[in-house]
């Protein structure tokens, strides 16, 4: 007969290997416990060792990363980091991973993620105004990508669209390196009244804790341990560690929060995220450094035969633990009582340093939280630079020959997976909801408006863009994943936004393996490098290690998310030509372009290594001053900057768009580069922008003021896309080209 009890014997050595621990973390449990542990408390210490949530294989590193600046609020720490944007405003946000859940099922994957990381926000007292996803697939080829794409992009979009809040950008990549392993990052973004933020603290001797939001069930059980292990042949078995998500549900626990937090009745909050009960609890308590006593009974829940170790462990989804005041707990109750959501009072702060859990009556576990975060060790594991990488910095234009047809070339570009339209993912997402988008998908970054209290004054702009070049970083991390940040800043300055703060989403293989360690470090070293010098703290993040299947690890993704300002929203601009018979710069220089890492080697040539384009920061941040001022003072109608496929593709991108567009034609400046060159190099700060005629003459004085060149000089209008004399095509058939690239993807 089975033990139905089970989970209050004490554990083995042999359980706390299966769970995940390392011999050297039991033992070190042990010792800074004094005592052995039960089955119950072996679950919670196995979660919160988790890479998932101790992050104890880059801590280290972490550390270093300049995380202060004069506009935050709030940095790493907390469920999100808040930077202030002025007149009593403030934006909460961050960037996570949902990789694991997503490649075992797509869609709940997908979907939770979105939900995870809008708790994330409004626990902050922020309502959500903004969504983005960052997406790596592997090969389109493969019938498992062919699954994967569209129930990700599914899972995204119903989840986001039933919650009501607008998807304004988001990035896709693909490459067989994710064959095995595919990326769903997820990212968020709320607007908060500086004196009305709320922080994860379990606070106040007496004030109850309560319950509220969805009941508790059995999916998601050891969803923060998964995410923290290689995959291998047996993966497809880790099902049930996959949360089920319920976007309605969301949007009541949504709007019963901030109803709370604004009604003065909350003390503390914290959503039930990875690890479930289990980190908030314990986080909760951490962060005041008080004690806190739960009835685990208590918990309401799905089903009828749970134990404390199940309720513990559950990463049951749309649940949030919230510390209330003691004189306002009937207010509270009613509250979440009117938005038809459980609330019950599972416990109370207490005085000591002690998480006590108690069923039906008895204690089965005192331990306490600053004992076993300071029992989680700090690994520094091994480094080594992989006997490959000098020589993926070399390569020779005299290695490839120049192909004949650069049109055809371009063209088969465009209509990359990697370049082509994005509109069959993007169209499933609603970015038109709360009516409050300015950008919407499909350019550099997206913008949403945030209105100002003074009357007649403009509405402010908060832009968003998520990026990351993975072949770069794959070839040098360091400088690849500094190129990233460069591109994020590019991309903010493309809509007339002054880049503010960003949050990092750092997607890796194994720490445990010297090269990979080294591939961790030397990112981390490259982020925080570049956003110290563009004055772009990092306020918040994630970490996902272990994805690997079967030894085999992804690229490395450091995901870069950054958000910028607009002091007027109604200035922000879009990527794509707007009017025939405007003018047309490229704005930057051409001299020492390289063509290393870039799009055109390895589509044409399989060839993914070379040197990385140049990054000259201050040249980046002259460039970038000039661009926002001259969008400032409405001399643009549209800017682009020059990334994945070089200046060629960047102009045709210009030409096409999802709802229209129209042919264009540019004349090059005298050039000593090859054509291929001049064509696909990636090397930057370049821009494509078009203005009214009549504004050229003030833009050539701020250009020449500044002694900042033009590469490229032409004009909107025609049937075709002309890229000096070295190739043309017809706009009608690239178009269709590029839009058809996604084709097959999506039913």
């Amino acid at each position: 007969m089975k033990d139905e009890q089970w989970w209050r014997r004490e554990a083995s050595r042999d359980e706390a290997l299966q769970h995940g621990l390392r011999e050297e973390e039991y033992e070190g449990l042990l010792q800074a416990l004094g005592r052995s542990l039960n089955m119950v408390e072996l679950g919670i210490c196995s979660a919160l060792f988790s890479e998932h949530c101790s992050y104890k294989s880059t801590r280290v590193h972490l550390k270093n990363l300049p995380t202060q600046g004069p506009h935050v609020i709030q940095g790493p720490g907390e469920n999100a980091g808040i930077i202030d944007i002025g007149d009593g405003d403030a934006v909460a946000f961050k960037i996570e991973s949902h990789n694991h859940p997503s490649f075992i099922e797509p869609f709940q994957g997908a979907a939770t993620g979105v939900g995870g990381i809008l708790r994330d926000v409004f626990t902050m007292g922020a309502r959500p105004i903004a969504l983005m996803n960052a997406l790596r697939f592997g090969s389109p080829k493969l019938a498992k990508t062919r699954h994967l794409v569209p129930q990700a992009v599914k899972g995204i979009g119903t989840y986001g669209n039933c919650v009501g809040v607008p998807t304004v950008g988001g990035e896709l990549f693909f490459h067989s390196a994710y064959d095995g392993n595919c990326l769903v990052n997820a990212f968020a973004l709320g607007v908060v009244q500086t004196d009305k933020i709320f922080l994860g603290h379990a606070s106040g001797i007496g004030n109850p804790i309560f319950y509220v939001g969805s009941k508790t069930g059995k999916d998601g059980i050891h969803g923060a341990t998964m995410a923290s292990e290689e995959f291998n042949s047996d993966s497809e078995e880790k099902r049930p560690t996959v949360q089920v998500g319920d976007p309605f549900q969301e949007k009541l626990l949504l709007e019963a929060c901030l109803e709370a937090m604004d009604s003065g009745v909350v003390v503390g909050i914290q959503d039930m995220g990875a690890a479930g009960l289990t980190s908030s609890l314990y986080e909760m308590a951490e962060r005041a450094e008080s004690g806190v006593r739960v009835h685990l009974d208590r918990v309401p829940q799905r089903e009828t035969d749970m134990n404390p170790y199940e309720i513990m462990l559950s990463e049951s989804q749309e649940r949030m633990l919230i510390v209330g005041s003691r004189e306002e707990s009937e207010k509270l109750i009613s509250i979440f009582e009117h938005w038809e959501l459980d609330v019950v009072q599972i416990g109370e702060v207490v005085e000591g340093k002690d998480v006590e859990l108690l069923w039906e009556g008895d204690v089965i576990s005192t331990m306490s939280p600053l004992i076993l975060s300071g029992a989680v060790p700090q690994y520094r594991w091994e480094e080594r630079e992989p006997h490959h990488f000098s020589s993926r910095q070399e390569f020779s234009l005299d290695d490839v020959q120049l192909p004949e047809n650069l049109g055809a070339v371009w063209l088969k570009l465009l209509q990359h997976e990697n370049v082509c339209s994005r509109r069959p993912v993007y169209q499933q997402y609603d970015s038109t909801v709360r009516a409050s988008t300015v950008v919407h998908p499909g350019g550099d970054a997206g913008v949403v408006r945030i209105k100002r209290k003074a009357p007649g004054s403009p509405d402010k702009g908060v832009a968003v863009t998520v990026d990351c070049n993975s072949v770069y970083c794959d070839i040098n991390p360091r400088h690849g994943t500094a190129l990233s940040v460069a591109e994020s800043y590019r991309n903010l300055t493309c809509v007339g936004a002054t880049p503010l703060a960003l949050s990092d989403c750092l997607n890796f293989g194994s720490p445990e393996k010297p090269e990979g360690m080294w591939q961790i470090a030397e990112s981390i070293r490259g982020l925080g490098e570049a956003s110290s010098v563009f004055e772009t703290p990092i306020v918040s993040g994630n970490v996902s290690l272990y994805n690997e299947t079967s030894g085999k690890p992804i690229l490395p993704t450091p995901m870069v998310s950054m958000v910028g300002l607009l002091d007027d929203a109604s200035k922000a601009i879009p990527a794509f030509f707007q009017n025939d018979g405007d003018e047309i710069f490229v704005i930057g220089d051409l001299a020492g372009a390289q063509l290393g890492g870039s799009l055109y080697l390895s589509v044409l040539f399989g060839i993914e290594k070379g040197p990385l384009p140049h990054l000259d920061y201050d040249v980046e941040k002259r460039v970038s001053k000039v661009i926002r001022d001259l969008i400032d003072k409405r001399l643009l109608k549209s800017c682009h900057d020059v990334s994945a496929g070089g200046a060629a593709v960047a102009f045709a991108e210009c030409c096409l768009h999802d709802y229209g567009g129209m042919g264009a034609s540019i004349a090059l400046e005298k050039s000593n580069e090859r054509s291929d060159v001049q064509m696909f190099s990636e090397s930057g700060p370049r821009y494509v922008v078009s203005f009214d005629p009549s504004k050229r003459k003030r833009i050539e004085e701020v250009l020449s003021r500044e002694n900042i060149s033009v590469c490229a000089r032409g004009t909107v209008g025609g049937e075709r896309i002309r890229f000096g004399e070295l190739a043309e095509l017809s706009f009608t058939e690239t178009q269709i080209a590029w839009k058809s690239g996604l084709q097959g993807l999506f039913a």
